[in-house]
């Protein structure tokens, strides 16, 4: 299974169960973010609050950089679709981790653990490791019943990542196109069917036939 046919079946696992995380985005990660914009109705005690999230800064620039490396590894660009961060899941998982402050501690000492790990066995930090290095550290830690002894915090740090990464994309404009969800769509009615109609006694007067419950020729 393609890597990308996998986390959108996690995705599609979480969606079913009515996992969904408000996803948000900071536009300057180097400075106090403006005023967000909502675009949707919002009661005034979750627009003060999703503010005040949106004002603040958990992860530094190193952080993010890495970050941004991961999710794009988890879900890379592809023919149909963009990536993770072209879908701002670098973003959102900076909202969620101010928004459920339990994620805080996991996710930082993942990061510190990965580059730590790198510098010990390949001489570098994570995001600095070449292409193939960096898969084949993921490849260590993406596989619980697989990974070696010592590995087991890289490995909790990496599911954690991938089910937010996940849950990101999916929930985002480019995600859900991927997913291929239409959203909710004016369905076409013609009526009762003629036989509980019948069973009844009832009947469409011709007017009613005509003018409002007949889209045949629509």
């Amino acid at each position: 299974m393609k890597r990308r046919e996998s986390i959108k079946a996690i995705a599609l696992s979480a969606l079913s169960t009515g996992v969904l995380l408000q996803q948000a985005c900071t536009e300057n990660k180097t400075q106090q973010s403006e005023t967000p914009q909502f675009t949707i109705d919002r009661h005034p005690f979750e627009k003060e609050r999703d503010t005040r999230l949106m004002s603040q800064r958990f992860f530094t620039d190193d952080e993010m950089a890495t970050i941004r490396v991961l999710v794009d590894i988890i879900i890379p660009r592809d023919e149909t679709s963009g990536s993770a961060t072209d879908a701002g899941v670098h973003e959102f998982i900076e909202f969620i981790v101010k928004d459920i402050p339990r994620h805080q501690l996991p996710l930082r000492g993942g990061l510190h653990w990965l580059d730590n790990h790198c510098l010990k066995n390949y001489g570098k930090i994570f995001r600095e490791c070449t292409q193939q290095v960096q898969l084949e550290v993921i490849d260590q830690i993406a596989y619980p019943e697989e990974a070696r002894p010592g590995m087991e915090q890289g490995v909790k740090f990496f599911n954690l990542l991938r089910d937010l990464t996940a849950t990101g994309f999916f929930t985002s404009e480019i995600g859900l196109k991927d997913l291929g969800y239409m959203g909710n769509r004016p369905n076409r009615w013609n009526g009762v069917p003629d036989d509980v109609l019948n069973q009844y006694g009832l009947a469409y007067s011709e007017r009613e036939q005509n003018e409002t419950i007949s889209f045949e020729n629509s």
